[in-house]
């Protein structure tokens, strides 16, 4: 699933298992009003103006990750620049708005509803007359026979990635004329409103050979504003063309231009031109608001400072300086009470985090799946039309000159991504099979302080998440964080002490070391600490992995390492994942970068480090932090150490292990071969059935392995599933709200994922382009997008939405 809850899910398998046990947790009820999802925390930002202010024609040339492999988004490798296609060519029935909630698409569907309850489940959809497909033909009830039967998962010839929902279909047919479609279930399905989004073609999705083959390479029938008109793969772009046949509002723009562009490239084609719209990481915002600013700028890299129109601004938060405010400063911990100069200059050089990749779909993309870019600096940034070594001065400094010029004609836009970054427990063995050493780990965590550390340099809302299953301002949004509780150092410190951890107990190296290592790792990986010469730097000799040193035993490591981190993107799965990351179905999330990730230099180690070890039968409380080595993950990076510090305050050490892009997620995440990692799951308008193989228990397969879908921590109960099942299956939406909130608690309680924030969306974008930037959690409406008329302004910002 992407972030818009239409994107591929694929399932995955794993050896190991946990036998979860029963939690008694006081705060299950989780029961309340659709006052709770309140509102997003961070709006839109997309500069928005009327259609009359907005000139007819023009060409929109917008950055993606890679010309997409396949054109069918129900494919393993769709990604998500798929996805973008999908949305301005095809159908949809509904879309998310502004809030992530699902609403009607009235191009399509002049209305939908459930007709019948008994004996079936009945929905009847009535279609808008005008609806067409760009052949001439009638989009109707064969069009959705032909998906239903191609998704349905009963034919093992259609390679599908997503049969979801799909598979609770008895049947499809024609209603009374041909404007009405009749889809009656076999069981109950409350999210029926995420079927037939996007819906393809007939020609499409009636036989094997054309869902397998015929949609990935061009799509020859559509029914959107926009039409498949190029697609040129050595020059990395597809081109959509205005749909001539399209029933509704007239798409302003005569093009859309997507073009495969590296992170690393974008700010440099941004300047030249070459691009009008493009997510960029936070030193690429930066120096884009600086040049836009000219010599009179504020230091773009103070939280806040930026203008452009986004959330920062609109949020209401102070933004006269990277401080605190001082409402906020009693939750300000040491490492943040740096000076100024010195906290700007920790912020530059943290860098996004990628993933969305996810760990975009499906598949083992990088997420990229990613491909994290990290942050060159301006003088390493070729223009793409390539600086020669004999390039003379004069000619370098005008070009220097006139791409800083076009970048005054650049903003940045600025929202929350509808995904979080969790710190992911493996419950599958180990210490943290433990549940109450799961919990200690969550009690010792300031949720609240890794929230601003990411997300208060940017400008945006620094929240906690509190839901697994959806964010603030969706509908099953409740913060259920309370079955868990707080951070409470004492509390930790008790839990850790009743399963049997006890500070100053006999501890055997050897024993340590294989345990923190892992099945398969050198032994003396386990042994290196922050006060060996190389501890955080590259070991090459370790094969995958880069780096390892013990948070714990010395304060030094987390120094040491201050800058050689690196995150990636690699995905599988549907959901998609996101390695702090990325996107998942292919579309690339990015991480911003933050004050005060370090503590100043001799700062002595906290409380509980080298003498106060926890131990047990031998054993030293050492668990196994694993993170990618790929560019642009300071972000990743810095979460991680503040996280390593507050574990080692109750007693627990981190050997933090940085591992390569293309194995981190298939040979650590997916197959259990860590203790804690950080990742991201997109956000989803129908979590009952997008959340459910995320928290699922996992069972026995035939073939005597272990089933595990996207359940990557291997923490889950029968308790959760059966919510999840009852959730899924029942037609009263409030009902179905209170039993996910339910479901919610008890995934908290069981402590196998801790949501931590939102992620940031920062998109830079021409100033005279509107209606397109950071769209949150909204669905584009393509046709409105455009260049304004000369002499029109946009709309005045709204305040923004907490």
């Amino acid at each position: 699933m992407s972030h818009d809850g239409l994107g591929p899910r694929a399932v995955m398998r794993s050896v190991t298992f946990l036998t979860a046990t029963v939690l008694a947790v006081p705060l299950l009820a989780a029961c309340g009003s659709d006052d709770e999802a309140g509102k997003p925390l961070a709006a839109q930002d997309i500069a928005t103006a009327g259609r009359a202010r907005v000139a007819d024609g023009g060409t929109l040339h917008w950055a993606v990750d890679d010309v997409p492999e396949t054109f069918n988004s129900f494919q393993a490798d769709a990604d998500a620049a798929t996805n973008r296609v999908a949305q301005a060519v095809l159908p949809a029935m509904y879309r998310l708005d502004a809030a992530g909630r699902p609403r009607r698409d009235a191009d399509y569907l002049e209305s939908a509803k459930v007709v019948d309850t008994e004996p079936k489940q009945v929905v009847l959809y009535r279609l808008d007359q005008q609806a067409v497909w760009s052949d001439g033909r009638e989009i109707g009830a064969a069009d959705f026979a032909a998906q239903w039967r191609a998704l349905s998962g009963k034919d093992s010839a259609y390679w599908t990635a997503r049969n979801a929902g799909y598979d609770r279909i008895e049947k499809v047919e024609r209603g009374r004329n041909d404007l009405e479609v009749r889809v009656t279930f076999a069981r109950p399905y409350a999210d029926w409103r995420s079927l037939f989004s996007p819906l393809y073609p007939k020609d499409v999705m009636g036989t094997p050979d054309a869902f397998n083959d015929g949609a990935r390479r061009k799509l020859k029938v559509t029914a959107g504003p926009f039409a498949l008109q190029k697609v040129d793969r050595k020059a990395k772009t597809v081109t959509l063309a205005r749909n001539p046949r399209w029933w509704g509002r007239p798409a302003k723009l005569s093009e859309m231009v997507l073009t495969a562009v590296p992170r690393e490239d974008r700010a440099s084609a941004l300047a030249a031109g070459k691009l009008d719209l493009a997510e960029v990481d936070p030193a690429d915002a930066r120096r884009i608001e600086t040049a836009a600013k000219g010599s009179a700028g504020t230091d773009a890299s103070a939280p806040g400072a930026a203008e452009g129109t986004g959330a920062a601004r609109k949020s209401g938060k102070s933004e006269h300086s990277g401080k605190a405010d001082p409402s906020e400063e009693s939750g300000t911990t040491d490492d943040e009470q740096q000076p100024d100069d010195e906290q700007q200059s920790d912020e530059k050089k943290t860098d996004g985090d990628k993933s969305d990749g996810d760990q975009k779909t499906d598949g083992d993309k990088s997420d990229g799946d990613q491909k994290t870019h990290g942050d060159k600096s301006d003088g390493e940034k070729k223009s793409d039309d390539g600086d020669s070594d004999e390039e003379s001065t004069d000619g370098k400094a005008s070009r220097a000159a006139a791409a800083k010029d076009a970048s005054r004609d650049l903003e940045v836009r600025r929202s929350l991504e509808p995904a979080y970054t969790q710190l992911a427990l493996n419950g599958s063995e180990g210490p943290l099979a433990d549940e109450r050493v799961r919990r200690a780990v969550a009690r010792a965590l300031d949720r609240k302080e890794l929230a601003k550390l990411v997300l208060r340099p940017l400008g945006l809302p620094a929240e906690p998440v509190g839901s697994h299953l959806a964010l603030s301002g969706q509908a099953a949004y409740a913060d259920n964080s309370g079955a868990l509780g707080g951070q409470d150092t004492a509390e930790a410190r008790a839990l850790l002490g009743d399963a049997g951890w006890v500070p100053g107990g006999r501890v055997d190296e050897e024993k340590t070391e294989k345990a923190a290592g892992g099945e398969g790792e050198k032994s003396d990986r386990g042994a290196k600490s922050s006060s060996s010469p190389k501890a955080g730097k590259k070991d090459d000799s370790d094969g995958d992995d880069e780096g390892t040193y013990i948070v714990g035993e010395d304060d030094k490591g987390r120094r040491a390492s201050a800058g050689d981190g690196k995150d990636q993107r690699s995905g599988h799965d549907g959901r998609h994942l996101a390695q702090d990351g990325r996107p998942w179905v292919g579309r690339e999330l990015s991480q911003g970068g933050m004050a005060g990730a370090y503590a100043p230099k001799g700062t002595a180690a906290p409380a509980g480090s080298a003498s106060g070890v926890l131990a047990k039968d031998g054993k030293a409380l050492n668990l196994r932090f694993v993170l990618p080595s790929g560019e642009g993950s300071e972000t990743l990076r810095a979460v991680a150490e503040r996280i390593s510090s507050m574990l080692v305050k109750v007693g627990i050490r981190t050997q933090i292990t940085k591992v390569s892009e293309a194995s981190y997620f298939k040979d650590h995440i997916a197959s259990g071969q860590y203790d804690l990692a950080l990742y991201s799951w997109p956000a989803s308008a129908f979590p009952a059935t997008d959340a459910r193989p995320i928290y699922a228990k996992p069972v026995p397969a035939a073939d005597g392995s272990l089933t595990v879908e996207q359940n990557y921590t291997r923490v889950g109960t029968d308790q959760v599933d059966q919510l999840f099942d009852r959730a899924v299956a029942t037609l009263d939406e409030d009902e179905a709200r209170d039993l996910l909130r339910k479901a919610d608690s008890r995934i908290w309680a069981a402590a196998g994922s801790i949501p931590l924030y939102q992620r940031p969306q920062l998109v830079a974008a021409r100033k005279d382009l509107v209606n397109a930037g950071a769209f949150g959690f909204g669905t584009p409406v393509y046709e409105d997008m455009g260049f304004l008329k000369k002499g029109a302004v946009r709309d005045a910002a709204s305040p923004s939405q907490k």
